[in-house]
């Protein structure tokens, strides 16, 4: 088997619990167009069996409002809808307002000063990655991760496997050598599908999922003094996932 070369992590909720912020930047944004709209943190975290904010707000539409009058053009309008939420993501994130999640900055810094390799694989919008990691981490912390694919750059978004297929690819790196960090049901299967390991660290809106298939499941990352708890494989000592136990779990 091949070493490990390469982390590649989903954003939001596996960075940072993302996704509350998120759902009140959706409700902002129908506020300010005029809509009645509301999502609770219920619908909301039914809405996130669908990747994508557009194709969230066309879901919302499609099995919420099927009645609902839109303007002539409605992707236009709908990509209006999600550009003016992401500017309240952003807003919200460069004030300070979401923390990583715990144990995130500490492998991030282990695992670059070991000498692995970093990427990003995510459905979210490129601003929203910006906006995340230069006011978490650092400024350049862009500069971190040897590519970010984020977006729209594949057709087909989590859990179809073709974002991680793409960072690979730009990485020049084989599923043999990797491992991904996901926080979702759709995350881990577009992992799965493109032949990852995966370290899951369930979150707020997806402890529920359903997690067959990961190397691991944890509440979080762990930092000293705040252990993580494994949700589903094997027990790993000191509580902190570093990058000893990355190759383990890799091995």
């Amino acid at each position: 088997m091949k070493k490990l070369t390469t982390l590649l992590f989903d954003v939001d909720g596996t960075l940072a619990d993302t996704e509350e912020i998120h759902r009140q930047s959706f409700n902002r944004a129908f506020a300010q167009a005029g809509l009645d709209w509301h999502w609770s943190q219920a619908l909301y975290t039914e809405l996130l069996s669908v990747t994508g904010g557009k194709e969230r707000i066309r879901h919302y539409l499609a099995t919420c409002l099927p009645e609902a009058v839109l303007p002539a053009d409605p992707d236009e309008y709908i990509a209006a809808l999600h550009a003016a939420k992401t500017r309240f993501y952003t807003e919200t994130v460069a004030a300070g307002g979401l923390p990583m999640r715990p144990g995130v900055e500490r492998l991030l810094r282990e695992a670059r000063q070991a000498g692995l390799r970093l990427g990003i694989a995510t459905t979210t919008t490129p601003a929203n990655v910006s906006a995340l990691l230069q006011h978490n981490l650092a400024a350049d912390a862009e500069s971190w991760f040897e590519v970010i694919a984020a977006g729209g750059v594949v057709p087909a978004k989590k859990p179809a496997p073709d974002i991680y297929h793409y960072a690979m690819q730009a990485m020049g790196v084989d599923a043999a050598e990797c491992l991904a960090f996901e926080d979702s049901a759709n995350g881990l299967h577009s992992a799965l599908a493109a032949g990852l390991q995966t370290l899951v660290t369930a979150s707020e809106y997806t402890q529920h999922h359903d997690f067959s298939g990961a190397a691991l499941v944890l509440d979080h990352l762990g930092e000293p003094g705040q252990p993580f708890r494994v949700l589903s494989g094997p027990a790993y000592d000191p509580g902190m996932v570093d990058v000893k136990l990355l190759h383990e779990l890799h091995s």
